[in-house]
C-alpha cells in the first residue's frame, strides 16, 4: 500500500479497492479544503498525532461532529486495512475478502471514537486496529450462525434482546414489536426441537401451530389464527438475519453535503498547550509501569500463557496441549489476566487521577488493555 505522506492527505483521501487489491488514495475535496484552513490557522509545525486529538475534541463537539467523524475516518484508513488483511489471514474458512472485511469494520468509526479514551490508549489507530479486528470476528461468526441455520432455527437460537432491536431496526412499530414478541415466545415455549437438531429445525406442524395460536389468543385475549402467527415469526426471522447480515455499504464515498468550516482557533491553542505540557505522555508512562509490575507479579502458568498467547501468538488450543490443560482454562486464564490488569488500571485511575469509575469508563478501557498486551509482548520479543 503506497502511503500518505502528508497530513492534507492523511485526513483527507480514502482508500479505493480495484478487485481485492489496495488501487489508489481518492481525495475528498470538502475535506482537503478543510483540513488545509486549519493548518493556515497555525504556524507551528503540527503532527499528525496533534490533528488526532484535534479532531478527537471536535467530534466531541455536536456542532462539528460530522465534520470530525469523516476527517477520523479517513486517517483510520490504514488501521483498517491492515486489521481487514491479518483477519483474513487468521481466519482462511471466512468466505469473505479483504474489502468485505473493510467495509465491516469502516463501519464501526463510531464505535472506535466512543470507546477511544487519549488518557490510557497511546494511539487512536492502536486502539481501532482492536475494535476493527473484534467487529470483523463478531461479524463473520454471526453471519455464520445465520447461514446454517434455518428461520425456525435462527428464531429458536437469538436472544429477546438481539429479536427486539432487529424488529426495531426493520422499522416496525412498538405496538407490533410486542405483539410479535409475544408471538415469538409462545413459539419458543412450544416447540422444543431435539437436541442437537435446533439449527436446521425443521417448521412446526399442524398441531404445534394449534397449540401455539391457542395460547397466544389466551395471553392476548384476541383471535389470531395459526397461519398469521407462521406470517409473523417468518417476518421476524427475516428481520432477524438482515440485523445480523447487513448490507455492506461503502463509506469510501462521502455524500455531497457541504461540511462546516474551521473549528475556532482556540481550540487549535488549547491542544497545543496540552500538547506541549505532555501530560498525555506522563500518565502512558506510568500506567506502563504499573502494568508491566502487575505482568510479573502474575503466577507462573499465568504468565506463560499470556506470553505463548501474545508473544508466539500461539491458539488457545495449541497452548492447551503444550501445557497439558483444557482449552476452556486458557479461555478462563486470560479473561482472568485481562481482569486484574483492568482492575489494576481503575484503582490507580480512582486513586491517583480522582476518575470515578462508572460503566462506561470499564468499557472504553476493555479493549486498551487488549491493545496494551499485544504491544508489551510484541516488544519483549
Amino acid at each position: 500500500m503506497q502511503p500518505r505522506p502528508t497530513i492534507i492527505e492523511i485526513f483527507s483521501t480514502f482508500l479505493q479497492f480495484q478487485g481485492d487489491r489496495f488501487s489508489h488514495w481518492a481525495t475528498e475535496s470538502r475535506l482537503r479544503r478543510s483540513i488545509q484552513r486549519c493548518l493556515q490557522q497555525t504556524t507551528k509545525n503540527t503532527t499528525e498525532n496533534f490533528w488526532v486529538i484535534y479532531w478527537y475534541k471536535s467530534w466531541e463537539v455536536a456542532e462539528t461532529k460530522f465534520l470530525a467523524q469523516q476527517h477520523l475516518t479517513a486517517y483510520l484508513q490504514e488501521a483498517c486495512y491492515w486489521s481487514s488483511q491479518k483477519t483474513v489471514a487468521n481466519f482462511l474458512s471466512t468466505q469473505y475478502k479483504i474489502s468485505d472485511c473493510f467495509q465491516i469494520a469502516i463501519a464501526q468509526v463510531n464505535k472506535v471514537l466512543q470507546g477511544f479514551n487519549p488518557n490510557y490508549s497511546s494511539s487512536l489507530k492502536s486502539y481501532a486496529s482492536i475494535v476493527f479486528g473484534n467487529a470483523i470476528r463478531e461479524y463473520c461468526r454471526q453471519v455464520g450462525e445465520v447461514d446454517i441455520c434455518t428461520d425456525w432455527g435462527l428464531l429458536r437460537k437469538t436472544s429477546q434482546r438481539r429479536f427486539h432491536d432487529a424488529l426495531k431496526n426493520a422499522g416496525l412499530s412498538a405496538d407490533t414489536i410486542n405483539t410479535y414478541i409475544v408471538a415469538w415466545q409462545c413459539f419458543k415455549t412450544l416447540y422444543i426441537p431435539q437436541p442437537g437438531n435446533c439449527r436446521q429445525l425443521a417448521p412446526p406442524d399442524e398441531q404445534i401451530w394449534q397449540a401455539i395460536a391457542q395460547m397466544y389468543n389466551t395471553q392476548t385475549r384476541s383471535k389470531v389464527n395459526p397461519q398469521t402467527l407462521e406470517n409473523w415469526l417468518l417476518t421476524a426471522a427475516t428481520a432477524v438475519r438482515k440485523y445480523l447480515y447487513p448490507r455492506k455499504d461503502s463509506l469510501d464515498y462521502l455524500p455531497g453535503v457541504d461540511l462546516p468550516g474551521t473549528e475556532p482557533a482556540s481550540l487549535i491553542d488549547g491542544i497545543i498547550a496540552a500538547e506541549e505540557a505532555q501530560t498525555r505522555a506522563g500518565v502512558q508512562m506510568q500506567i506502563n509501569r504499573l502494568l508491566g509490575d502487575t505482568i510479573t507479579q502474575l503466577e507462573p502458568q499465568l504468565q506463560k500463557i499470556l506470553q505463548l498467547y501474545y508473544s508466539q501468538q500461539q491458539n488457545q488450543n495449541v497452548i492447551a496441549k503444550q501445557l497439558d490443560i483444557k482449552q476452556y482454562t486458557v479461555s478462563r486464564r486470560l479473561t482472568t489476566a485481562k481482569t486484574i490488569l483492568l482492575r489494576t488500571v481503575v484503582n490507580w485511575s480512582r486513586n491517583t487521577l480522582h476518575i470515578s469509575v462508572n460503566t462506561d469508563l470499564l468499557t472504553s478501557m476493555s479493549p486498551v488493555i487488549e491493545e496494551w498486551l499485544q504491544k508489551y509482548y510484541s516488544i519483549s520479543t
